[in-house]
């Protein structure tokens, strides 16, 4: 039987015992994630735990079972997880649920008698300083100070593992990333999977997943005997033949080859390219890593596509296919059912002429990533690739694995635009704006910021001139002077005598203005936002969120004094307002670290 506890207003939801959670029960204290319970000698109490939108929606959820329950009501209408949001306007409360609306019909209820069920339940549940009905049935929620306050300290106690969680715990992941062809820097598509893919592989982490980062070197094929084909070109003084490729790095690494094999020029046809693809392929491939490891992005494994064909790795998963019947014969060829996974038209996996195409190597290497233990293949493809999501679940599924093993992340199209005109050449590449053309102009941070703060799914155009400004219009900026100006505050804290506390120490309490309350309540949403960047692999949620906590921060500094002037003494505030303000900092740090953007003390 559920009573009301009469221990005080922190327990709300009892039950006579743990052993008897009837139909019409709550679930046990530890099927609520954010929920605790207090024992008794006869009954358990869920209380909440911690004060953020996720704590809430377990909170509601809860205590709408319980409303439900005590009528004889069907709680299986109930949402899991309920929505909870802050309302655009504060003075609607802290936040706000429609969950009565949601429910109410579906029982038989009138949306506002369910409101004001829920609310009688939920009011004077600690944590919970009011709770308001509003228009047809909604129900907005206003936190205690010293609740709020909570948030502040949990943030302090986690330090850099603050946001962590455990939603991944079990994937082992493979993240392929960039993987641009070895013929060439880096150009501003595979940039944008550079900064994005590497973010990427930090929130995966921070979810608890086993995250391999690789790069798929494309060392086989037509286009390494045009890059060849390139540099012989280059080293006699001559133009680049057809279909090759141009630039001044293919003079600089050809002038390396023949400085490293003086008489490769001279050799037969034969022996002179095999000199110019062994050296002049891992020149121009020493390159790409050393740009990527000096934009702050370092791979795992580096992968070579030949080494499938050297090992016969291709003809073994190809055989392998045939002898399932996963393979068909037309036209002298051999094809693979890909419109059965959302393909325009089959492919062709062994050509008439009996030579393996580009797929085989694919359906190879996406067998290897298994073999080597990954439960989740996903890659990260550029704008032209959008065809291999069909071909590439189509190998899973002829291997007789789930589709699902792989997942296909597409980017659009990078452009840099300078005096509201488009920049279209590079000093170096000839043809393409490269990673070092980017960096070069706006520098590591702004580039890697600024690739990361917009959805992939878009074509992104980067305004030169607003990244190198410093000001609060460049993005970046404006997030890291957030993060400066707190560590400046801690400066001068200290130049003022005023040492580092224990935050438990610290009178939360006293943080009741709205501004501290909405800086509180953005700090909390830091773990749930990269909960949900992690799992819709969307990095720029975390920018989004990390301009929104600047803009916290910032107003909170406008309207709360926070040190103390002239001869006034440091006060509990004073104490109080700086264990915010170091736990926004800290809040700021980790967000950036996920990015890959430093987070400076000075600017």
């Amino acid at each position: 039987m559920y009573r009301r506890s009469s221990v005080g207003t922190r327990c709300r939801i009892v039950v006579n015992s743990v052993t008897t959670w009837g139909a019409g029960a709550c679930r046990p204290a530890d099927e609520w994630p954010y929920l605790t319970h207090a024992r008794g000698r006869d009954q358990v109490a869920l209380r909440i735990r911690r004060v953020t939108p996720a704590a809430l929606a377990d909170l509601v959820r809860a205590s709408a079972k319980q409303v439900l329950s005590s009528r004889g009501l069907d709680h299986a209408v109930l949402p899991d997880p309920v929505t909870i949001e802050r309302p655009r306007n504060p003075e609607h409360g802290d936040y706000a649920t429609n969950l009565a609306l949601q429910v109410a019909k579906k029982v038989g209820l009138a949306p506002r008698d369910f409101a004001q069920a829920l609310a009688d339940e939920l009011a004077g549940t600690d944590g919970i300083a009011s709770v308001e009905i509003a228009g047809p049935g909604f129900l907005n929620l206003r936190l205690a100070a010293d609740a709020q306050g909570e948030v502040v300290r949990r943030v302090l106690a986690a330090g850099d593992a603050y946001g962590t969680g455990a939603a991944l715990a079990g994937r082992v992941i493979n993240l392929e990333f960039v993987s641009a062809n070895p013929t060439g820097p880096i150009h501003l598509g595979g940039t944008r999977w550079a900064a994005v893919g590497d973010a990427l592989g930090r929130l995966l982490t921070a979810q608890g997943a086993k995250v391999t980062r690789e790069y798929y070197f494309n060392d086989a094929g037509a286009q390494i005997d045009r890059f060849v084909g390139s540099l012989v070109a280059a080293a006699k003084g001559e133009p680049a033949p057809e279909n090759g490729y141009a630039g001044a790095y293919l003079s600089d690494i050809a002038a390396e080859v023949i400085r490293q094999e003086p008489s490769a020029l001279s050799q037969p046809e034969v022996e002179r390219d095999e000199i110019f693809r062994r050296v002049g392929v891992d020149l121009m491939f020493s390159e790409i890593k050393k740009s990527l490891h000096e934009f702050g992005t370092d791979f795992d494994v580096y992968f070579h596509e030949d080494s499938l064909h050297a090992s016969g790795a291709v003809d073994r998963a190809v055989a392998h296919l045939k002898e399932t019947g996963s393979l068909y014969a037309k036209d002298g060829a051999w094809w693979l059912r890909t419109t059965e996974h959302g393909d325009d038209k089959d492919r062709v996996v062994i050509k008439n002429d009996g030579v393996p195409a580009y797929i085989a190597g694919d359906i190879a290497y996406l067998r290897d990533k298994r073999e080597r233990g990954f439960n989740l293949c996903i890659y990260m493809l550029g704008a032209d690739h959008h065809g291999y999501i069909a071909r590439l679940k189509a190998a899973a599924a002829a291997m007789g694995d789930d589709p699902d093993v792989v997942e296909v992340l597409i980017g659009q199209m990078v452009n840099l635009v300078s005096d509201g005109k488009p920049v279209r050449m590079s000093k170096r590449a000839g043809t393409v704006i490269t990673m070092d053309d980017l960096v070069e102009v706006v520098g590591v941070d702004a580039a890697r910021y600024e690739l990361t703060r917009y959805s992939v799914d878009s074509t992104l155009d980067i305004d030169l001139d607003l990244l190198r400004k410093h000001s609060n219009d460049n993005p970046v900026y404006y997030v890291q002077y957030a993060h400066a100006r707190l560590c400046s505050l801690r400066r001068n804290a200290a130049d003022l005598g005023i040492a580092d506390g224990d935050p438990g120490d610290a009178d939360l309490s006293l943080l009741t203005l709205p501004r501290e309350g909405d800086l509180i309540r953005t700090i909390g949403e830091f773990p749930s936002v990269l909960t949900k960047a992690a799992e819709l692999r969307e990095p720029h949620r975390v920018a989004r969120y990390l301009e929104s906590l600047a803009s916290a921060y910032h107003k909170f500094y406008d309207v709360a004094r926070v040190l103390p002037q002239g001869d006034e003494e440091a006060t509990p505030l004073t104490h109080a307002r700086l264990t915010l303000c170091d736990a926004a900092r800290q809040v700021f740090a980790n967000g950036l670290a996920l990015l890959g953007v430093s987070a400076p003390e000075r600017m």
